[in-house]
């Protein structure tokens, strides 16, 4: 039996096993400590397509500030007071500081990784699908390359569209019961946050790893504006020569996104594809005499 001496009047006898644990207790990391560290959740954005709702929104960023992220972009909000939302609370700064853009192509511009988010219940998907338990590796993985990442999450009542989706990489399954398929917009950023922030311990370069994140040896992917810069010069380039009729410019725009970002040029290779396209389309506007 072991004592413990309390301002040396009395004593309080503890069991030897209750005072080991006691002592690996004190060992033990605390629960916050396997956030990601600030450095990454600062590559990690959260970007909200046409929310309609101020209150969902302020609910964002309230879920935002609960894991530690503060990177949110707003693209084409109905609302145009959605950042005095009051359901913010504790987080109204991510509010105040959160990018506004007029389409989610310019809120995702300088994102390597594109995540689309929803249910698989009403759309059949065309790019691969990453279930929300086992998401956190493609993460690791862009963030040690030095890439950015956009966590993307549609309007409350339909979800991302079928032309939203073609700028994303990946779409990430969030598990529903098929009776009700569609989640709150506040709720499912912070499931997915929550997903994130659970297997942060066993990534590298997390605040609870002690291990550096290591160096990739192929470099991140081009940024989503240079593939969209890339993606308007091939259908210039498709007009020009008469590739398909206009009817189906739409559609053929449509494949040529999903097909780029499958892909993944790196920086690099996106650079040289524009200056090959640039001059295929120079030669068919100017043909020789």
């Amino acid at each position: 039996m072991s004592s413990v001496s309390i301002h040396s009047r009395r004593t309080i006898s503890i069991e030897p096993s209750a005072l080991g644990a006691l002592r690996r207790s004190r060992t033990r990391h605390f629960y916050n400590e396997s956030l990601l560290a600030e450095s990454q959740r600062d590559r990690i954005d959260v970007v909200l397509v046409s929310p309609r709702n101020p209150l969902n929104i302020g609910a964002v960023a309230r879920a935002m500030a609960n894991f530690g992220f503060a990177q949110l972009a707003v693209a084409a909000p109905y609302a145009p007071h959605w950042r005095e939302a009051k359901s913010a609370i504790g987080a109204p700064d991510v509010l105040q500081n959160a990018r506004s853009t007029e389409c989610l192509g310019d809120a995702i511009a300088h994102s390597t990784l594109v995540i689309g988010t929803g249910t698989l219940t009403y759309r059949k998907p065309e790019q691969p699908v990453v279930p929300l338990p086992a998401l956190a590796p493609y993460i690791a993985d862009e963030l040690a390359r030095g890439g950015r990442i956009s966590l993307v999450f549609g309007p409350e009542k339909h979800g991302l569209t079928r032309e939203n989706l073609s700028l994303c990489h990946l779409l990430v399954e969030i598990p529903t019961d098929a009776r009700q398929p569609s989640m709150n917009l506040g709720q499912a950023v912070a499931v997915c946050l929550y997903e994130l922030v659970a297997h942060a311990s066993a990534l590298p370069g997390s605040a609870s790893s002690d291990l550096a994140v290591p160096a990739r040896s192929s470099p991140a992917a081009a940024p989503s504006g240079s593939v969209d810069l890339l993606a308007d010069l091939i259908d210039q380039t498709m007009t020009a020569a008469g590739y398909s009729p206009t009817a189906m410019q739409q559609a053929n725009r449509h494949d040529l996104q999903l097909l780029l970002r499958r892909f993944r040029l790196n920086r690099a290779d996106t650079h040289r594809a524009l200056g090959f396209f640039r001059r295929v389309l120079w030669r068919l506007t100017h043909p020789a005499k």
